[in-house]
């Protein structure tokens, strides 16, 4: 007789490979079949609603792998509040207009441009949006997330880009928009002013310049000098190309400045005699640096002796002023700070307290205009060494150097920006309260991780009036009309449900194809009496564009609500999306849009550098999933702590396939084990379990517990590790393990194989569903083969997640733990045992074990403590009895491990004295299951 056919093996068609590259299309065509997504919904409350809402990627190019990580963190957590029984539709959305997608299509129509309406060249901006919209909602889609894929939100949408007007109207009805001459980050390249969160840092050679702007004679006695001793202010600078634009110098008022005397240099640009301006604290080291070998100190004062002295400029006839300012310090410079009130932020503030002009001598594209004396129609690129090499010639340029520092440039182009003064439109930070309100709504969000509440905090605090204009083609026109006799804007209430109701109807484009008359009312006047009107050109802020989606969608989708449950996003979105949704929903509304605000790192190879082309060190999502499948990268990015930048190479996903490739064969055994298992009839009560299974269970309820709080609070790396720590070390390694012996070798009905498939079925079944929001694709395979019991779903989304179960059974659980520390002993003598040779299959040996009496006490099993070491018979005595043996480092424990003298039996292996009493070739145990 063959005693395999006897025995108990595994029974599954649960494939033992995954083939995630074929068989996840197949399993997201049946997804779309079966409307799974509307399926799950459907099985929710929608009065208990969890709303993530999507910032917009933007729709240009091919999915990266920073928008794989972001999807997929978005999934796992609309997934898991799913499982958690709330109602979570996600509606992804698209970012349509600005600068990126003009830029690409200037390049493809290239001076055809020229002979464009603007009509004309937003259809083509518009063409090229939508195709790049599809390539990333199929990119999206593959990675297996949820979604109504085919009804996004895009922001180029007819009905968005009306209400995006509507948003922007209410700040005109309520006082919160001005425009103005203010200084802006200014690209030249683009031409256009930028917002803050377009502008990026990176390091940046400038040229540092030291220069004397000589007091004017009448102000001189004041500090004890004569009108005809030479006296200079010393300023600093890193903007040469400024100089023209300078109409003051700023000192601080509580800071103490020296004119010091030269009486020895070899400076070819100052005399002995000569008088400088410094700051006292910055003298010593500046005299060295300008080759100032003796001195002495005529006259020491403070700053505020300098307010509204006079200054020759350094190479123009007119004057600088002197002015006060509390930004001057002493980290860099002379403690004079060269003001120009049109390029700069501090020097336009400072510049308005003095009635300073703000002056901009600058055009779009960086050329001094043409009335600029000596250096008009030059590119300031041109024109900063020119001005360097004048001043030296003229005797102004005490010192001058190349110096690399951090510079604001382009997030487009990459070219250094400038700062620039030029009429935009502002959302003003302290008008209507603005920037306390919204600091106060900081403090009500919850932040993962918290630093970025301090993070956005600062930033409200220290940011500017925010500028919403751009001087571009594509995007959504500010749409207002301005008197041409007084300039100030005509609107009224008529007038914008004209505009919007044709935004509504044809798009933004109506703006630029439609008469005033369709607009404006007939006998519509200004304050002034004006009836001539104007349409304003300039277009919005993209981050305006996409900071109201949550009126653009929230408030207008049915299945949605406001404000969102959560805004999730890459740690750069503080001064991005999450930045400009707070600033527009509070000021429009009073309130953030967002209940918590979530942030994760940058994706950087596997050196921790930042990616690039040119580096050669990018990771395609695209080639991960060809070749691994989608589930190894939602793997990853449950693996890894999304709060830092994350790493990713190939290695990484190396190690990633052999962890899916354990936790995929934990589910096979388990699954071939409860085939011919009913969860119906066949379960067995806890208390009537084998002590083993008991505590395997007690075990489990602890590792779901774990994960339920990791989700709870979207600490998605410590599931992956609870996880994959249980299915190798509490299953693979232990539990089933053991478990070999009595699923295969007792009677298929026993109640010590119910026992322990009662506890096999409970854990498959609710770790397919512990596992759905992460490994959703294996997840809902497992799921299929599950054996059907009563009030099984449709497909694993329509489940919920299982509670943890309150299993009292404490004196066991410490009994087994005791057992667990012994057999982690028995096992390292096992493996020195076969690696001598002394056994081979550890069922071959008998062990004799040295521990105290108390120990000794614990090491009892329903199934016998053999079965739990796996070997064929376990005698227990004093430690003093055993010499030349195995010993824990602790001392506690001895284990010698003989070969066993008995037969062996044909069926379960285990060398027993009861082989052949019943039946030929097998032991007694075997006999009676075989009867």
């Amino acid at each position: 007789m063959d005693y395999k056919d006897t025995l108990n093996l595994p029974k599954t068609d649960f494939p033992m490979k995954a083939s995630l590259t074929t068989k996840e299309p197949e399993r997201l065509k049946k997804w779309e079949e079966d409307k799974v997504y509307e399926k799950m919904l459907a099985a929710r409350d929608k009065n208990n609603p969890y709303i993530l809402h999507d910032g917009p990627p933007y729709a240009n190019g091919e999915i990266h792998i920073g928008h794989a990580m972001n999807k997929i963190l978005k999934d796992i957590i609309i997934k898991i509040k799913a499982f958690e029984g709330y109602y979570t539709p996600y509606v992804p959305g698209w970012d349509c207009h600005g600068l990126p997608i003009e830029h690409k299509v200037d390049k493809k129509l290239g001076k055809k441009k020229y002979e464009m309406s603007k009509s004309e060249i937003r259809k083509e901006c518009r063409k090229y949006a939508d195709k790049f919209i599809d390539v990333q909602r199929q990119g999206f889609i593959r990675l297996g997330g949820f979604g109504d894929w085919y009804n996004p939100y895009i922001t180029m949408d007819y009905k968005y880009e009306a209400k995006t007007l509507e948003e922007l109207y209410r700040f005109f009805d309520n006082g919160g928009v001005y425009k103005g001459l203010k200084p802006v980050y200014w690209c030249t390249s683009c031409t256009t002013a930028l917002a803050e969160a377009e502008v990026e840092y990176d390091n940046h050679t400038s040229t540092s310049v030291f220069v004397k702007f000589p007091m004017k004679d009448e102000f001189k006695a004041k500090f004890g000098l004569a009108e005809s001793d030479k006296v200079s202010a010393v300023i600093w600078t890193t903007t040469p190309w400024t100089l023209p634009a300078n109409l003051g110098i700023c000192v601080n008022a509580d800071l103490e400045y020296s004119i010091i005397k030269i009486t020895e240099t070899c400076n070819k640009n100052l005399a002995e005699g000569e008088y400088i301006i410094l700051a006292t604290e910055l003298a010593e080291k500046l005299k060295e640096d300008f080759q100032i070998h003796a001195s002495e100190s005529a006259k020491v004062f403070r700053g505020t002796e300098l307010e509204r002295v006079e200054f020759k400029h350094a190479f123009y006839d007119r004057i600088s002023l002197g002015i006060l300012g509390s930004h001057v310090t002493l980290e860099a410079g002379t403690g004079l700070v060269h003001t120009a009130p049109g390029h700069g932020q501090e020097d336009y503030q400072v510049g308005l307290q003095y009635g300073l002009e703000i002056y901009n001598p600058v055009d779009d594209r960086g050329v001094y205009r043409p009335n600029v004396e000596i250096f008009g129609g030059e590119h300031i690129n041109k024109a900063g060494p020119k001005i360097v090499e004048m001043m030296d010639e003229q005797g102004s340029l005490l010192s001058h150097s190349d110096i690399s520092h951090s510079y604001p440039h382009c997030w487009r182009c990459k070219s250094p920006v400038i700062f620039r003064a030029t009429p935009q439109w502002f959302i003003g930070m302290e008008i209507n309260d603005l920037r306390q309100k919204a600091l106060d709504e900081i403090k009500k969000v919850r932040w993962t991780p918290s630093w970025g509440e301090n993070r956005l905090t600062t930033m409200i605090e220290n940011r500017p009036d925010w500028c919403i204009s751009r001087q571009r083609t594509w995007g959504v026109p500010i749409a207002v009309f301005l008197c041409e006799d007084c300039g100030e804007v005509v609107t009224s209430k008529e007038i914008q449900a004209n505009v919007v109701k044709a935004f509504e109807e044809e798009g933004a484009d109506a703006w630029f194809d439609r008469p005033n008359e369709d607009f404006i009312p007939a006998g519509t006047t200004c304050k002034c009496g004006g009836t001539r009107f104007s349409k304003e050109t300039d277009i919005l802020d993209v981050w305006f564009d996409s900071g109201t989606s949550h009126s653009a969608v929230l408030e207008e989708r049915d299945e949605l609500s406001w404000p969102a449950n959560m805004y999730l996003e890459g740690s750069d979105q503080h001064r991005g999306w999450f930045h400009s949704s707070l600033l527009e929903s509070v000021g429009s509304r009073g309130v953030a849009p967002y209940k918590e605000v979530l942030t994760h790192g940058f994706a950087m190879d596997g050196k921790g550098r930042k990616m690039s082309k040119s580096l050669g060190n990018t990771v395609d999502p695209k080639e991960i999933i060809n070749k691994f499948g989608a589930e190894i990268l939602r793997l990853w990015v449950s693996a890894e702590d999304y709060t830092e930048d994350v790493r990713i190479s190939q290695d990484i996903i190396q190690r990633l396939v052999e962890s899916y490739r354990k936790i995929r064969n934990t589910a096979r055994y388990l699954l071939g084990n409860i085939s011919d298992f009913n969860p119906d009839t066949d379960m067995v009560a806890f208390e009537d379990m084998l002590d083993l299974d008991r505590y395997a269970l007690v075990r489990w309820q602890q590792v779901k517990k774990r994960i339920y709080e990791a989700y709870d609070n979207y600490q998605f790396h410590t599931f992956y590790h609870a996880f994959i720590n249980f299915c190798i070390g509490d299953l693979s390694s232990f539990y089933l393990d053991i478990l070999k012996d009595r699923l295969y070798a007792y009677k298929y009905d026993s109640r010590e194989r119910r026992s322990a498939q009662t506890v096999l079925f409970k854990m498959v079944r609710e770790m397919s569903i512990l596992m759905a929001p992460v490994l959703s694709f294996t997840a809902d395979e497992i799921f299929e083969f599950i054996p059907d019991y009563k009030g099984k779903g449709e497909n694993i989304f329509i489940e919920k997640f299982a509670p943890v179960e309150e299993l009292k059974d404490e004196a066991n659980t410490a009994k087994w733990k005791k057992i667990l520390e012994v057999r982690k002993e028995v096992t390292k003598a096992l493996e020195i045992a076969r690696a001598e040779k002394t056994i081979g299959h550890p069922l071959d040996a008998d062990i004799i074990l040295g521990v105290d009496a108390e120990t000794a006490k614990a090491l009892v099993a329903d199934e016998g403590i053999e079965r739990i070491f796996i070997v064929s018979e376990v005698k227990i005595v004093d430690p003093s009895e055993l010499s030349d043996c195995h010993v824990s480092e602790e001392g506690n424990i001895k284990v010698k491990v003989t070969p066993s003298e008995n037969s062996k039996c044909e069926r379960c292996w285990t060398k027993s004295p009861t082989v052949g009493e019943k039946t030929e070739g097998i032991c007694s145990r075997c006999a009676e299951a075989l009867s």
